[in-house]
């Protein structure tokens, strides 16, 4: 695998605002997954969906916008960085040191869900959490994967990762270290498995201990193979991985149930 740059030069504003516009267009396409998964909360909403709807996008575009600047500004000294969008929104040509695996994370996005199905069916059958018929829950889940992954890989790994490598670093008077990337992936993957936890309470899955440790750690395993390929290839391989990652779990596996 390449190392990343030591260093990312240039600004990040306007890449955060793409990423932006990204994360609202993603979050308007998350809609009918949330209107079909939580139907009593939005029908006892005293907000009218078509308001509430376009309002939630709105603040997690403005939200993915200011998070995204910060987890650019934090990973540049340390490499973290999205360089294929960098490179197209500044119209700056590509490092030739950052070479490109989009069938790597494909690959390994694949990989992530299927895993994730496999340890699951384990301990407990598959559902369709509310989310209708098979071809419904297919067509729901396709446009809520791009959530996961724009909205997400901002939060979760532009931020997060990057945030915890530069405390890391910063502890270590800025020479960030290779376990320090570790550290700075399991964590934010940790967090991006609880942060799957409200949406469980909302729809009664998460009622034990076990059931919660299962809903982090399984969470958490997509975002450790999303974090690592952020930490080497940058942020849009991270995206593309979780977005493949969520098409299996979201679209293959409700329309495969159905057979």
């Amino acid at each position: 695998m390449t190392q990343p740059d030591p260093a990312i030069r240039g600004p990040h504003l306007k890449l955060a605002l793409w990423l932006g516009l990204a994360a609202m267009l993603a979050t308007l396409a998350l809609s009918p997954y949330l209107v079909a998964l939580m139907p009593l909360k939005f029908a006892a909403s005293p907000v009218p969906p078509w308001l509430l709807l376009p309002a939630q996008a709105l603040q997690a575009g403005v939200l993915c916008w200011l998070l995204g600047w910060l987890g650019l500004f934090l990973g540049a000294r340390h490499g973290l960085d999205a360089p294929w969008l960098r490179a197209w929104i500044y119209r700056q040509p590509r490092d030739p040191a950052r070479r490109a695996r989009w069938w790597l994370a494909a690959m390994l996005g694949v990989l992530a869900g299927l895993l994730v199905i496999g340890i699951d069916r384990i301990h407990a059958p598959w559902h369709s959490a509310g989310t209708g018929t098979a071809f419904g829950s297919a067509w729901r889940g396709a446009l809520a994967s791009f959530y996961g992954g724009i909205v997400e890989e901002t939060e979760c790994r532009l931020l997060l990762v990057s945030l915890f490598v530069w405390l890391l670093a910063w502890l270590n008077r800025q020479q960030a270290q290779a376990w320090m990337f570790v550290v700075a992936i399991v964590l934010a993957a940790l967090l991006f498995g609880a942060g799957h936890l409200p949406a469980a309470f909302a729809i009664g899955i998460a009622h034990a201990p076990f059931a919660i440790a299962r809903i982090v750690l399984l969470n958490a395993l997509v975002g450790l193979v999303t974090g690592t390929l952020f930490w080497k290839y940058g942020l849009e391989h991270a995206m593309l991985a979780h977005f493949c990652a969520d098409l299996v779990l979201h679209v293959a596996l409700p329309l495969a149930a159905s057979l």
